[in-house]
Parts: C-alpha cells; structure tokens; sequence
C-alpha cells in the first residue's frame, strides 16, 4: 500500500463516521420531536377528557348561553378529529379560544363561580393548560434543534440525501390565545 492509498483511505473513513455520526444525530432529533409531540398529545386528550366535564357544569347555569356551550364542543370535536400536526395545533389554539370565552362568560354566573364542581373542572383544566405549555416548550427546543441541525452546513448534505425535513412548531397565531385563562371564583 502507498502512503497516498492509506491517506485516501484514512479520508473515506473519517468522511464515513462523520456522515453515520449526523445521521443518528438527525435521527435522534427526529425522535425526540416524536416524544415530544406525543406527550403534548397525551395533555391534549386530558383536556378534551375534561371538556365535557365543564360543559355539563356549566350547563344549568347558562341557560341562555347556549351558543358558547356549542361552540365548545364543536371547537373540541374538531381538536378530537384533527389528524395532521399543524391541523391539531390549529384546533387546539381554537379551543382554547373558546374555552377562555366560556371562562369569560361564567364570570357573569356568580352561583357558577361558586359551584365546588366548576371549580374543580377549572383547576384540572388550568393545570392541563400548565402541562401542555412545558410540553409545546420541549416540542418547539427540540424542532429547533432539528430545524437548525438538517440547515447548518454540511449536516445539510446528509439531510437532503435521507429526505429529513423542517418539522412544524406548535406555535400560537393569535396573542390572546397565548394567554392562560384567567378567572376568578
């Protein structure tokens, strides 16, 4: 063997661990983005779980507000039925939605606001709300990592030759969505 066979096989090889060593980079960062959407989701079905409940207590005392009560369940159905990622997270921020309107109307029951069920159903809710705002955070660090990881050069190359992709943040489009619901009991 010549040295300039030894150095060229030297090169492949070290070329070779790098490429393997991206790939299962990428492939790690891509699991932990499935990890982490998968306990927003299991937050997400919590929260539906919790929706009838409200609804059903809320529901004898807003007689008269029957369109938010709709609105709800229609807005959860639709969270329930999403099935893509950015179509789940575009529900999920409707529901929300929705639930602060309901909030926002219960202010104006006070035997509502006094009742020990709503505001046991209240506090599971903001408590999910709590868990689903650390899980999108782990969600969103982690498709940063990726997102960052499959651009930066020359991991780009490995990327774009085994077709990883971007993945979707779970952000928020409309700002009073942001918020927690607040209401005071």
């Amino acid at each position: 063997m010549t040295l300039t066979f030894v150095v060229l096989l030297v090169l492949v090889a070290i070329v070779f661990f790098w490429g393997v060593g991206v790939y299962n980079t990428l492939v790690s960062l891509r699991e932990n983005i499935k990890n982490g959407w998968s306990q927003i989701d299991v937050q997400l079905h919590r929260r539906h779980d919790l929706i009838p409940n409200l609804v059903e207590t809320a529901k004898g005392y807003l007689k008269h507000e029957s369109t938010t009560l709709e609105n709800v369940i229609k807005a959860r159905q639709m969270a329930v039925d999403a099935s893509s990622i950015p179509d789940k997270i575009q529900a999920e921020n409707f529901l929300t939605s929705t639930l602060r309107s309901l909030f926002a109307v219960s202010e104006n029951y006070p035997e509502l606001k006094a009742s020990q069920q709503m505001i046991k159903v209240h506090e599971e809710i903001t408590s999910t709300e709590n868990r689903i705002a650390f899980a999108r955070q782990y969600y969103n660090d982690e498709v940063n990592r990726l997102n960052t990881s499959i651009q930066l050069f020359p991991n780009n190359f490995i990327a774009n030759t085994f077709r990883f992709e971007k993945a979707a943040f779970f952000h928020i489009d409309n700002p009073d969505v942001a918020k927690v619901p607040q209401v005071k009991f």
